[in-house]
């Protein structure tokens, strides 16, 4: 135990020293710091030889870690080995597995998807196919959890996994020997026309290959006419600075300064607009919400403070801190904030917090949500030590919580019905849908080829949106009225028709189905279309 926390601590006092290196503030550790290890030192030692019982070292060093973090700011954390690489996988890009999308469907995994030329796709295993046994254990029928099940799927590149599989029309259960690989995670979520001459790109976070994948979906849609663009950052929680920088030189010119960091111990940095951008003069329209953080708000300040394009939506998370990841021994990792990072103009968007009440912080959306800033943008009020001017046509812009849209989008609390609200709370809706289009996919494959002849003939078919309402007449869900009953079948049919497409092809699909009742992409079709 004692080795463990001297090489902890040891870690931690190089990578600060080298922190202060680069900024050219090294010295001396602090006598305060010095008693500060002596004493946690004394206290393991203690604890060691004395405690009366058996000491988990590693809980033990866990528990030390996040009560030294538990009274900083909101966003120095720590993570344990597990919990890292779970973090880590979506933004870089990438895990190891079998190469399948799923759904657990009356406790047995159904494939939805396969990967395209990914592993299981490889050996012949189709959507709608029932994964029952991994290697020699069961997993369906025995309430096994979603993440157990997960776990035994996923594993190192090049292992193998033997795979019992059911599938429709075929009485002996197959038997399939998959290889494991890499299975890339896409940060563009969906890419298509949303009006003729108007693309959309929804990216969902900034991962190690979301720049090549947004070039990638700005070249597709060029080629089908693209002239304007809507960027949907709604809902994006950030990711990598560096990737921030990379998304936004697509959109500015080389040279253009897109943020800066200052911070204590690490150096002033500004990043800039690298060349090869390429949608460097059609005109931009950018979605933000409440949930845009961090990278995402560095995208779209630097694309308003640089008078790039508008901003549609809702202020912003308002989350301005850098983090410089730690690593540890174990494979845990500490994430240390170091600086501030600001826009063009000045802003620093991190909104107020105190140290020590992350819960506090955490609830901020609901109390913007209870206060009715969500639904009224008279409800903000900004002094004037906030206010800055936009650098080519001095537009007033605002910092100090968050980046403040151009034009605002209220929240519509009341877009769904209580009755829809309800249904979908107990799993009716997507258990019946499930279990419809398992029965019903070869049919719609074979007779929609394509998602344009889907999109303009195919409409839900009454006897799924019946056994929704049947499943929550079993379950005491009733609507209040007949009006309440018309108005959730409309939802209803709108969600089901978008998650058939997404099934029967991806979440361009769906979002091309969805985004027809999202007032921000509506607005934003509006103000392009004006230009």
């Amino acid at each position: 135990m004692k080795k463990y926390i001297v090489i902890l601590l040891s870690l931690l006092t190089v990578s600060f020293s080298s922190v202060q290196a680069q900024s050219n503030h090294s010295r001396e550790m602090p006598a305060s710091m010095e008693m500060a290890l002596r004493k946690m030192n004394m206290a393991t030692i203690a604890l060691k030889q004395l405690y009366i019982d058996t000491i988990n070292e590693g809980k033990l060093a866990d528990a030390a870690i996040k009560a030294m973090l538990e009274n900083l700011d909101p966003h120095t954390s720590y993570t344990n080995a597990e919990e890292t690489k779970k973090f880590n996988e979506p933004l870089n890009s990438n895990f190891e597995g079998i190469g399948v999308q799923f759904n657990i469907l009356k406790d047995t995994l159904v494939v939805i998807q396969t990967i395209s030329k990914g592993p299981s796709e490889k050996v012949g295993i189709l959507p709608g196919d029932r994964i029952v046994k991994v290697n020699d254990t069961a997993i369906a029928g025995v309430n096994m959890p979603r993440d157990q099940i997960m776990k035994r799927l996923r594993g190192p590149k090049g292992t193998i996994v033997n795979l019992g599989v059911v599938r429709k029309g075929v009485p002996e259960l197959l038997n399939f020997r998959v290889t494991r690989d890499k299975i890339p995670l896409h940060s563009v979520d969906a890419a298509y026309m949303v009006r003729p001459g108007i693309g959309l790109i929804r990216i969902s976070s900034f991962a190690v290959d979301t720049r090549k994948e947004l070039d990638a979906a700005i070249a597709k849609l060029k080629k089908q006419g693209m002239k304007k663009l809507i960027l949907d950052l709604q809902g994006n929680g950030g990711g990598y600075l560096e990737a921030a920088r990379d998304v936004a030189s697509v959109f500015l010119k080389e040279g253009d300064l897109i943020v800066y960091t200052d911070g204590r111990s690490v150096p002033h940095n500004e990043y800039r607009a690298t060349s090869g951008g390429n949608f460097l003069d059609g005109d931009i329209v950018v979605l933000v919400d409440e949930y845009s953080a961090s990278a995402a708000e560095i995208v779209s300040g630097a694309i308003q403070d640089q008078d790039r394009g508008i901003l549609v939506g809702r202020r912003t998370f308002g989350k301005g801190l850098v983090q410089r990841p730690v690593p540890l021994p174990d494979g845990s990792l500490i994430r240390v904030t170091v600086s501030h990072y600001y826009t063009p103009a000045g802003r620093c968007i991190q909104k107020p917090y105190e140290k020590g009440k992350k819960k506090e912080y955490q609830e901020d959306v609901y109390n913007r949500y209870k206060l009715g800033e969500l639904m009224h943008r008279d409800s903000i009020h900004f002094p004037d030590s906030l206010k800055y001017k936009t650098l080519r046509k001095g537009r007033t812009v605002y910092g100090g919580g968050g980046v403040m849209p151009d034009e605002f989008i209220p929240l519509d609390t009341l877009k769904y019905t209580k009755y829809y609200t309800s249904l979908s709370r107990k799993n009716c809706i997507l258990e019946n849908y499930m279990t419809y289009q398992d029965q019903h996919r070869k049919e719609l494959s074979a007779k929609y080829s394509n998602f344009d002849k889907f999109n303009k003939e195919y409409v839900v078919p009454d006897e799924l949106i019946d056994s929704i309402f049947s499943a929550g007449v079993r379950m005491d869900v009733r609507p209040a009225d007949e009006a309440e009953k018309t108005k959730t079948h409309e939802q209803l049919s709108m969600l089901l028709k978008a998650l058939t497409a997404r099934d029967l092809w991806d979440m361009s699909q769906y979002y091309a189905i969805m985004n027809e009742d999202n007032e921000a992409v509506l607005k934003a079709i509006e103000i392009l279309s004006g230009k």
